[in-house]
């Protein structure tokens, strides 16, 4: 593996989180809680696997910013987009600990009000960490040299 591979396998593990986070809700949903416990410790494992293979890409690229190459209102669009999926990412940490610290706890009620914030941001963080692979690499490619 390459440097040049690890955002390919970040955007998967922020996919498989996705799937993850969303069958959580839905098997507390369907009172499954055991099933609940399992699928949402899962998504914070690869939540976690993911933000280190983000950090390290990061760091060995030695490179915050990897340059957009689309223009006109796509551009728009990827940036609000962006902007909006860092900010929130800021947020996830804090958020999933919290939220999951409650529920091992067994505080039942504020662990499903911190979820009821928790959930969406976490779910808009993942599906957009995965759109912002597709539109850099994908999508609008690096220019080859």
């Amino acid at each position: 593996m390459n440097v040049s591979d690890i955002p390919a396998l970040n955007a998967a593990l922020n996919a498989i989180a996705t799937v993850l986070i969303v069958a959580g809700l839905i098997a507390i949903k369907s009172k499954a809680e055991k099933a609940h416990r399992a699928l949402m410790g899962s998504s914070i494992i690869v939540s976690a696997i993911f933000l280190i293979g983000y950090l390290y890409h990061k760091y060995i690229a030695n490179t915050v910013h990897t340059p957009f190459n689309g223009e006109g209102f796509i551009r728009v669009v990827y940036y609000s987009m962006l902007i909006s999926h860092i900010i929130l990412a800021m947020t996830i940490p804090v958020l999933v600990l919290r939220t999951a610290y409650l529920g091992i706890k067994d505080r039942r009620a504020l662990h499903k009000k911190w979820a009821r914030v928790t959930y969406p941001i976490w779910l808009y963080v993942s599906v957009t960490g995965v759109l912002v692979y597709l539109f850099l690499y994908v999508w609008y490619p690096p220019a080859q040299s």
